[in-house]
């Protein structure tokens, strides 16, 4: 099964974050990262929850414009270079990366891509030789 993120489009305004927040925390979902990008007079916030089915249906019920997307997330040495590392693997297999965010956890860097083909872009970058989090292992982060 693939990992997914919700992504909530929400017009710019004072209060739609406390009210998605809001939303999340009523239904007892902990976001584990969160991700705001302007558009001018509407937002997308992608957020990292440790359960996106729940939190999508939360969201849906308190009349959010929300959707799920898949995602693969990548975890390495939190060290120069090794972002750079993944991206190079990206662009020799000619994978377009829509949608990227990511944060450190002790020394450990976790990058989250959105690509068109999460299946198979999951087994490329494991066959490259780098360490992919399973579902469980990113909706526990």
């Amino acid at each position: 099964m693939i990992a997914k993120h919700i992504s909530v489009f929400a017009e710019n305004k004072p209060g739609r974050l406390e009210n998605i927040t809001g939303i999340l925390a009523e239904a007892n979902i902990n976001i584990r990262a969160i991700k705001i990008s302007d558009l001018g007079e509407f937002g997308v916030i992608k957020v990292l929850v440790n359960d996106p089915d729940a939190a999508y249906q939360a969201l849906k019920d308190g009349h959010v414009s929300v959707s799920q997307k898949p995602i693969a997330v990548v975890i390495m040495d939190d060290k120069p270079g090794r972002l750079h590392d993944v991206f190079k693997i990206l662009t020799q297999q000619n994978i377009n990366v829509e949608d990227s965010y990511g944060f450190t956890m002790g020394e450990k860097g976790i990058l989250v891509v959105e690509v068109a083909n999460v299946p198979e872009v999951t087994d490329m970058l494991k066959h490259s030789g780098l360490h992919l989090l399973t579902k469980e292992e990113i909706y526990a982060l």
